[in-house]
């Protein structure tokens, strides 16, 4: 009974200011998990949280040699877990930047976003037709701006005859990547990082590596055309899916370009869509 008076009264003393503390660092360690999770990250997670049990348990039982050389190394290993582990560092930080504020490169004009769709999945299964291959690059919360730069700049609205000359073979621009922001090409026969990942199937090509290593370092979304098998494949946060034809494509772009429009909004957008709500309730 006294144990329940006692949380009773935590319960009622506890702050506005507490429960805000309380919720933001049980988002951050969530959104941490479900970062790392799946990743060379989550064994390593493991192993931190073993090396700090065994803290307590070598001070309790007297276990003076542990306690003294894990007690002595974890300020170095702090310091060198943050260097081996750089890229995931960098991918939980950017992943928070797109999170908490929207961007002016998110397409949301629907009309136009279905025109540029339709014609970059036309294009994607003309050249899939023809054995072509192709890489596309469609930008979203992640600027690519240092990528864009390694090309040659275009800066031409996106067109389905204009995409398909971009990946003629044995043109200049063919065996690079063409970078899509919002409803222009903004440039072509860029460089894009190769993913580390070992586990990938050695049949993949260079498109497809590169193609995956610009996905684990951004949210953009990845088009891929083989030009051994005319497989048209699609890279999105470290993840590559293979042989989609048109009509899956068309869908599965339009689902994630639109949930983009719905969820991101400006705030002059909220402000006038909270403005407009205020001005019904109150005639």
């Amino acid at each position: 009974m006294e144990t329940l008076n006692t949380i009773l009264n935590t319960v009622r003393n506890i702050s506005i200011s507490a429960i805000i503390d309380i919720l933001i660092v049980a988002f951050l360690l969530y959104r941490t998990y479900k970062l790392i999770i799946e990743t060379r990250a989550e064994l390593l997670l493991r192993g931190i949280i073993f090396i700090l049990l065994l803290i307590p348990i070598s001070y309790i039982f007297n276990l003076t040699m542990v306690y003294t050389i894990i007690s002595k190394t974890i300020t170095i290993g702090v310091l060198t877990l943050v260097i081996i582990f750089q890229p995931e560092i960098r991918r939980m930080l950017e992943h928070i930047g797109r999170s908490a504020f929207s961007d002016r490169r998110v397409l949301r004009d629907t009309d136009i976003l279905t025109r540029v769709v339709n014609d970059i999945v036309v294009a994607m299964d003309n050249l899939s037709h023809s054995k072509t291959g192709a890489l596309i690059v469609i930008e979203q919360d992640t600027g690519l701006g240092d990528i864009s730069e390694t090309g040659t700049k275009i800066d031409a609205l996106v067109s389905t005859s204009l995409l398909e000359n971009i990946f003629v073979p044995n043109t200049p621009l063919h065996d690079g990547a063409t970078i899509i922001r919002g409803d222009r090409i903004l440039s072509s026969g860029c460089v894009l990082p190769l993913t580390a990942n070992k586990d990938i199937s050695k049949k993949l090509g260079t498109r497809h590596r590169a193609a995956l290593g610009l996905s684990e370092v951004s949210d953009s979304l990845i088009l891929i055309v083989s030009e051994e098998t005319g497989t048209i494949s699609l890279a999105l946060n470290g993840k590559l899916v293979r042989n989609y034809d048109k009509d899956r494509l068309q869908k599965i772009l339009v689902k994630i370009l639109t949930t983009k429009i719905e969820r991101k909004q400006t705030w002059k957008e909220r402000m006038d869509q909270w403005l407009s709500k205020k001005d019904r309730t109150s005639s």
